[in-house]
């Protein structure tokens, strides 16, 4: 058995807005080529925590450390060089609309890299091939369906081969198909890129699919009740709060995944 190597280790954090405590005292660790989930209710910092995480949110205290480097404590140059090894997804996919989807995947290639222009437009449609949406370097985000719009943006955060991918919400707003196809393409990602993905979402389906461990935040106690494998969780918890979150309607993802609950 391949022992697990910690790939980004969270200690102690505490996360804020002025006085209003988010989430305090959050310690886990997510090991490489892990699909790490970030769960919990409606409002309960699951975004922040995705934002402290990748260096837009300064936490209050605590640490996030990134293969032994403490991120925050970090000069700024070090902290570039970390972030550089990010892939982030938004919700919206946060495409530029006056860009082409050829555009908008070569920005990071055009911004971190000295590759020349015909080398960029080759990573570019294999980014796009990637994600299935070869033939579509010309079209507008705006001609684009919800879920191909969340490829793009997928595609655009692949383009500079990144050891972490984060993603905030990616199923939000599609259909049940569409949700399945793209958790089947992050599977793929994952295990084609060797990256660690970290994922915010609610959604059980995915939840079950993907993820091989997780975090559970509670808005109630504002910190973290449960930490390990969703499936494990929904099968030993004796969290009512777990429990509940992770069988809200579940049969029919439970009878897929062979889970008792």
């Amino acid at each position: 058995m391949v022992k697990a190597e910690p790939h980004i280790v969270v200690q102690e954090l505490t996360m804020a807005y002025g006085d209003f405590v988010i989430q305090r005292d959050l310690t886990f660790t997510v090991n490489r080529s892990d699909i790490f989930i970030v769960m919990g209710g409606s409002g309960c910092g699951k975004s922040t925590l995705l934002r402290a995480m990748v260096g837009l949110q300064e936490p209050v205290k605590g640490k996030v450390m990134y293969q032994g480097v403490s991120f925050w404590d970090a000069e700024q140059k070090e902290r570039e060089g970390i972030m550089q090894n990010f892939g982030v997804l938004y919700q919206s996919g946060a495409l530029w609309s006056s860009m082409t989807l050829a555009e908008n995947v070569a920005l990071p290639l055009r911004e971190y890299t000295d590759l020349s222009p015909d080398r960029i437009n080759e990573v570019v449609s294999l980014k796009l091939s990637l994600v299935g949406l070869a033939g579509f370097e010309e079209y507008y985000p705006s001609e684009l369906s919800g879920g191909m719009k969340k490829r793009a943006g997928l595609a655009r955060a692949i383009a500079l081969d990144p050891e972490i991918l984060f993603f905030d919400e990616p199923s939000a707003g599609l259909d049940p198909v569409s949700a399945r196809l793209l958790d089947n393409l992050i599977l793929e990602l994952r295990d084609s890129l060797g990256a660690t993905v970290v994922i915010v979402t609610h959604e059980l389906a995915s939840i079950f699919a993907i993820g091989n461990n997780s975090v559970f935040l509670d808005a109630g106690t504002k910190t973290m009740i449960a930490s390990g494998d969703p499936k494990e969780l929904v099968a030993h918890s004796s969290d009512p709060r777990v429990r509940s979150f992770l069988t809200r309607g579940a049969e029919v993802v439970a009878a897929a995944w062979g889970i008792a609950l």
